[in-house]
């Protein structure tokens, strides 16, 4: 297969298949497990968003930060670190006997995945400079990982039967240990010699900035989006993020360059991918609970019943760049925004009791709308874009779908955390329990989510545990149709500025979108950064 340092080569491709593979398979296998963790460690709603965003916050805005330090510092070096950050992050979530340090092991994780991410695929390129042997480990590489994402609920979901949901966290440590023990021999180190500089104020102000925006949407409904330390931490969201903006159009090398932002398809097709991010995790995230909690399944058949939406997503992605090789980005991205948007809305139908058979085909149809969306969207960030900027556009994008999942997870729980406690209230109010009682305890049980560990707030009222957990079902489900209508509107918005700016025209040949057609849409784009000057040490 490889005309040189066969082994070498064949040691690259399965180290750098291994990491990225740990790291798409945690990304899909822990909705599966929260409604799990809910239970075991008392966790309410708000707890278990932050079990998501602690992960994919880091990850987020580190990601631009990862790359350029690879670039600076050696790409194995940083590739290998951010493995056994993340490894370790696994090992802490695993043995976690609480809340507070399972959150800090996804921290870890997240931060360790940053670095994995872009490095795992920018090793790989240094290590084939050939580009038919490129383009055959590229479609390796990117088969590996959608495995990983199509694996993820069904793995997560037979770990949690047969151990427990700390399983799905220990399934990474001889990962991590293998692809360690590998790498440290095989892969070769590789530097750009023309990397920028790490613009340090930039990336503390966007951490500092989305770190307060999130807490206050993940805290608001527990302490009162009046209370004083809410309305100050909007405040210093909104002024951090000013100033980050503030500052970036003044740096010289900065971690965003805003001169991007000119181009309307760039813009277009950043903001798609943030809500694309925003709308799938945020459906996946409720997705399971409603499963588990309301209908009561369990982790495994809850993986099962989401296979449809993954499946969608895994066909449809390579499928989707072949598309886009032929007529562009526009068709795909609107027709699949339109998909998704119209399953999304069709997903208000949903009561406690709704049979599978009824929303099987509409959970397929929004994986195959997204599955759409993924590359297509990268492709046209880097049609807009000049060729000596592909890597840089191409982490952008990617930091935009994972910013989108970070407000997806926190501002779609905050809106059914809101709207579940006044659907309880009404329904309190209805059988003529006292008002203040009423309130009381429905915020109390909407800090819960769907899970049913508040159930001992029965005896408080005038009612059945059984009646009470009917009223609990069905106030959960339906505050998940506005959650629905809100991600469901936005990717119809989104379906009509494609139609309306994505253009076919830009520096992207046929050649390096048929290349791009292999490569699954998490990480698509980072293909270019190929094109980047590599140094390989001796």
């Amino acid at each position: 297969m490889f005309a040189e340092n066969r082994t070498q080569k064949l040691g690259t491709l399965l180290v750098t298949c291994i990491g990225f593979f740990m790291v798409l398979l945690d990304a899909s296998i822990v909705t599966v497990a929260l409604p799990t963790i809910q239970r075991d460690l008392h966790a309410q709603l708000a707890d278990l968003q932050w079990v998501v965003d602690a992960y994919t916050l880091p990850f987020a805005v580190l990601l631009l930060t990862a790359g350029t330090l690879g670039d600076r510092f050696g790409r194995k070096r940083v590739f290998l670190i951010g493995l056994l950050v993340f490894t370790i992050g696994s090992a802490i979530c695993g043995v976690a006997p609480s809340l507070g340090w399972l959150i800090a092991g996804r921290v870890l994780q997240g931060a360790g995945g940053a670095a994995l991410s872009p490095g795992s695929l920018s090793v790989l390129a240094a290590a084939f400079s050939n580009p038919r042997e490129r383009t055959q480990v590229i479609g390796i590489w990117s088969g590996v990982s959608g495995i990983a994402l199509a694996a993820g609920p069904l793995l997560g979901g037979l770990l949690i039967q047969i151990s427990g949901w700390q399983a799905i966290f220990f399934v990474n440590l001889p990962i991590g240990v293998i692809a360690l023990l590998l790498g440290l021999p095989l892969l070769a180190e590789s530097r750009n010699p023309s990397a920028k500089r790490i613009d340090v104020p930039g990336q503390a102000l966007a951490i500092a900035g989305l770190l307060a925006l999130i807490y206050a949407l993940i805290e608001g409904q527990a302490d009162g989006w009046g209370s004083p330390l809410i309305v100050a931490l909007f405040i210093a969201a909104a002024a951090l993020l000013v100033v980050f903006l503030f500052v970036e159009a003044r740096v010289r090398e900065p971690l965003l360059p805003l001169g991007l932002f000119k181009s309307a398809t760039f813009s277009t097709a950043n903001f798609a991918a943030l809500i694309v991010g925003f709308a799938l995790m945020g459906a996946v995230f409720f997705i399971a609970q409603y499963f588990q909690e309301v209908q009561g399944y369990t982790a495994l058949q809850s993986g099962e019943r989401t296979l449809p939406n993954t499946i969608g997503i895994f066909i449809m992605a390579p499928l989707a760049g072949r598309i886009t090789a032929r007529f562009g980005p526009r068709l795909p991205v609107a027709f699949g925004a339109l998909l998704s948007g119209v399953a999304l809305l069709l997903l208000t139908r949903l009561t406690p009791t709704t049979g599978y058979a009824a929303i099987w085909w509409n959970l397929g149809m929004l994986g195959v709308g997204f599955g759409l969306m993924l590359t297509p969207i990268t492709s046209a960030v880097l049609a807009a874009t000049p060729p000596q900027r592909a890597g840089l556009a191409s982490s952008m994008v990617n930091t935009s779908r994972q910013v989108g999942s970070v407000l997806g997870i926190a501002v779609l729980g905050a809106v059914v955390e809101n709207q579940e406690a006044q659907n309880l209230a009404s329904n309190f109010t209805g059988l003529h329990i006292p008002a203040h009682l009423g309130d009381t305890l429905a915020n109390a049980i909407a800090t819960a989510g769907a899970d049913a560990g508040q159930l001992h707030l029965a005896t408080r009222l005038p009612l059945a545990v059984s009646a009470l957990r009917g009223i609990i079902g069905q106030s959960f489900t339906e505050a998940l149709h506005p959650s629905f209508v809100i991600s469901g509107v936005a990717l119809l918005v989104v379906a009509a500025l494609a139609a309306l700016l994505l253009g076919r025209g830009g520096h992207l040949t046929t050649q390096n979108t048929q290349e791009m057609s292999e490569i699954p849409g998490t990480l698509a784009g980072t293909v270019q950064e190929i094109q980047q000057p590599i140094v390989v040490d001796a």
